[in-house]
């Protein structure tokens, strides 16, 4: 099963864009999928449901953080991780014109989140969330297959 395919099983089992896209690639981060659901639980609807940062991209860019990032402090670890995520998120950005889950989404601005909805085969035919998912996917897996994990 592809990245992209676990990724939308994920997501129609109930689990937020954020969680899917990261826990679909529990197999090269090492994670256990518990601890990847768990992770980024709250990165899911733009962070928190706020409709900031879409979750499909800050799934990915957990990812990213766990195969190039370091655990060494300093500008040059940093810089180099930015890099990368910035590489990612410039073919997102081609793709989408946005990283807003708001704008992704349609939707006006507002001050009170709304809880998470329930699933429904009307919920996931009026959302663009499993494109983006598979998207999100998709292009992990290419800047992946182009770029050597560092330790």
């Amino acid at each position: 099963m592809s990245h992209s395919d676990k990724a939308l099983e994920l997501f129609y089992s109930g689990y937020n864009c954020s969680q899917s896209v990261f826990a679909a690639f529990c197999d090269i981060t090492g994670l256990s999928l518990s601890a990847a659901l768990r992770m980024s639980q709250g990165l899911g609807g733009g962070v928190g449901r706020l409709r900031q940062t879409c979750g499909a991209f800050t799934g990915a860019v957990l990812v990213i953080s766990m195969l190039y990032g370091s655990d060494k402090p300093g500008n040059d670890a940093k810089k180099a991780l930015y890099e990368r995520v910035q590489a990612l998120g410039a073919d997102f950005k081609a793709k989408y014109g946005t990283f807003s889950c708001r704008e992704l989404l349609g939707e006006e601005a507002t001050d009170k989140p709304l809880p998470p909805q329930e699933r429904t085969p009307e919920f996931y035919a009026t959302r663009p969330c499993t494109k983006i998912i598979e998207y999100a996917a998709h292009i992990l897996d290419e800047y992946i297959n182009k770029n050597e994990a560092v330790d």
